[in-house]
């Protein structure tokens, strides 16, 4: 199985507007057997406000948590216990369809199969007024279209020929169907004007980062420290990391945690030390909520302080020698800024104020109904 297809359930987050289109979407995703890789679980279930993470649940963590401070702020205990149990009851229905989707495609459990439920609805605003644009309720398998709801005709399409026999078993469903309807153009509808209206201010005030990458001398000899540094960011919940080849660095990074800056915004760096005449391609890779899509800044073999300057000295083989020397007077030059840009007068660190507590979370509005009602088990 591509596991790109899991990751994909884990998007990059983008900027809710206060105009334009929103939507609200949740998110299941199930494997047939754990693969014991840091980061991936066995059952996974999360809401998405444009693309925002609000709430979380795994195998794991057994409870469903909210990934925003207004959410948690805003809905009580009681909403987010009857998530956790409903959550728990769709992990185990999930646990049983994988199997009997199996059994129906003639597989065994040598593979990792996956199998994943999306729902939600999308709305656009216009002059302060909401109108429904589109319902959708689809699941896949092993990363392909396996059946999906038509909210026109209320019936469900069966792309995959052995999606066929649940399909004509929920459509002899009319009232699950019409229920489902329901549920698109007007219950999701609610809840997604209902998160938008607690999460107003946060979604407003949101800043992007500005992100630098850079490299200085370390004490040990032949080594270097690669920094990547965001600063300016609002709220401040962000991913930053270090990675070699496109992979996160995690052995023996530094991190300063996200700490405040004057004016309201945030700031973060992580550090590790790489050796100077290093093999491979080194990045800064930053998500925050006002981004469309995560910032790549790539890390250009240069070091502020060092006599060799980290130049790939094989560039300049393959072209001429007066133009390497303008790159390298233009690399110094650009490089000497962001140095002393980011390094403050009075700490070799970017980051002067004390650390910043970084905030708890991670879980669909808790009155859907239970699962069994809502996606009948496959026969």
């Amino acid at each position: 199985m591509n596991l790109s297809v899991l990751i994909l359930i884990v998007l990059g987050p983008i900027l809710p507007v206060k105009s334009g289109r929103h939507s609200l979407e949740y998110v299941y995703t199930a494997l047939s057997k754990p693969i014991h890789q840091h980061g991936i679980h066995e059952f996974t279930a999360m809401g998405l406000l444009n693309d925002w993470m609000i709430d979380y649940y795994d195998n794991d963590l057994q409870k469903k948590v909210p990934k925003q401070d207004w959410m948690k702020e805003k809905l009580d205990e009681d909403y987010w216990d009857k998530g956790t149990q409903s959550r728990k009851f769709k992990e185990q229905w999930f646990k049983v369809n994988i199997g009997i989707l199996m059994d129906r495609m003639r597989q065994n459990d040598s593979d990792v199969h996956s199998l994943q439920w999306r729902h939600g609805c999308e709305v656009e605003e216009e002059q302060g007024s909401v109108r429904f644009i589109k319902g959708f309720d689809q699941y896949s398998y092993d990363g392909d279209d396996f059946l999906a709801f038509d909210d026109t005709s209320t019936q469900w399409i069966a792309p995959n020929a052995a999606a066929v026999p649940t399909k004509r078993k929920w459509d002899g469903e009319q009232i699950l169907n019409q229920y489902t309807k329901g549920y698109l153009e007007k219950e999701c509808v609610d809840w997604l004007n209902k998160f938008r209206g607690y999460g107003q201010k946060s979604l407003v005030e949101a800043k992007p980062p500005v992100v630098h990458v850079y490299a200085k001398k370390a004490n040990t000899v032949g080594n270097v420290k690669l920094t990547c540094w965001a600063t300016g960011f609002l709220p401040k919940d962000i991913i930053l990391n270090i990675r070699k080849n496109e992979l996160v660095i995690s052995d023996g990074v530094k991190s300063s945690g996200v700490r405040p800056n004057d004016g309201n915004t945030h700031q973060i760096w992580k550090r590790v030390e790489i050796l100077e005449n290093h093999q491979g391609s080194y990045d800064c890779y930053v998500e925050h909520v006002s981004l469309k899509k995560p910032v790549i800044n790539k890390w250009d073999n240069v070091c502020c302080d060092c006599s060799g300057f980290g130049i790939d000295l094989k560039v300049g083989v393959a072209i001429s020698v007066v133009f390497v020397a303008l790159v390298i007077l233009l690399v110094l030059y650009k490089k000497a800024k962001i140095c002393a840009k980011t390094e403050g007068s009075n700490s070799s660190d970017p980051v002067l104020k004390p650390i910043y507590s970084p905030p708890g979370g991670a879980a669909a509005p808790s009155t859907l109904p239970p699962t069994s009602n809502l996606v009948p088990k496959n026969k």
